[in-house]
């Protein structure tokens, strides 16, 4: 069995399939990822998103209320903004998703961001948690594809959690505990992605995202 970090450098025999209509595509479209820690989310999306530029991928620049960061900049990173800003957008619904992580320390998603990023023509990622996407897939239908991504089964997730060797064993229990509920919300996700081999995975990945934005692009004709 591959192991997360495993990645092939391209999809075989299928690296660019999507570039000739991609090309076509006036308004993007949303991609929304969620799966339990240690189901591979991060590697599939990152693969996807190194490997295979023709699917024109990108993720929303969220907005918080913390201060910038080294080189962090203003539109680039994030937005920022302060924290009596980030209420008053709360309060004026202007959020797609948002979360105090500490007090005063506010992260979110701005529904005119994802628009505009949708204008230009790109496909918005979301790598977000499964009652994120549930909720993200409600608001916008037809326009976003969900994706579940699903370890094999709940004893091999807690094998690659263990294998990361990053976690205590109480850190790894409250992970599993986790995961065996975040897997009851499978079902409200449009496809679901078994990550049991990881190339296979990686090129079921390929075909569902590649598919759903050139019916898009193909729309536009």
């Amino acid at each position: 069995m591959a192991s997360e970090t495993s990645m092939p450098s391209a999809t075989p025999n299928d690296t660019g399939k999507f570039t000739g209509i991609m090309k076509k595509q006036k308004k993007g479209k949303l991609l929304i990822f969620s799966a339990p820690s240690g189901s591979g989310k991060s590697t599939i999306i990152g693969w996807l998103m190194e490997h295979h530029p023709e699917l024109n991928l990108a993720f929303s620049i969220s907005c918080t209320s913390r201060e910038p960061r080294g080189t962090e900049q203003d539109g680039v990173e994030y937005f920022f903004i302060t924290a009596e800003e980030f209420r008053r957008r709360i309060e004026a619904g202007e959020f797609l998703e948002y979360e105090e992580v500490y007090e005063n320390r506010f992260y979110g998603t701005l529904k005119s961001q994802v628009e505009r990023q949708l204008k230009a023509g790109q496909n918005v990622v979301f790598d977000v948690d499964v009652k994120g996407g549930v909720n993200i897939k409600k608001y916008y239908g037809d326009k976003a594809l969900s994706v579940f991504i699903q370890p094999p089964s709940v004893e091999e997730l807690r094998r690659r959690l263990l294998a990361r060797n990053t976690d205590s064993e109480e850190m790894i229990a409250q992970r599993v505990a986790k995961a065996e509920y975040e897997l009851t919300f499978a079902p409200q996700f449009d496809r679901i992605l078994v990550n049991d081999d990881l190339p296979t995975a990686l090129n079921e990945a390929y075909e569902l995202v590649g598919n759903f934005v050139s019916d898009n692009a193909e729309e536009k004709e």
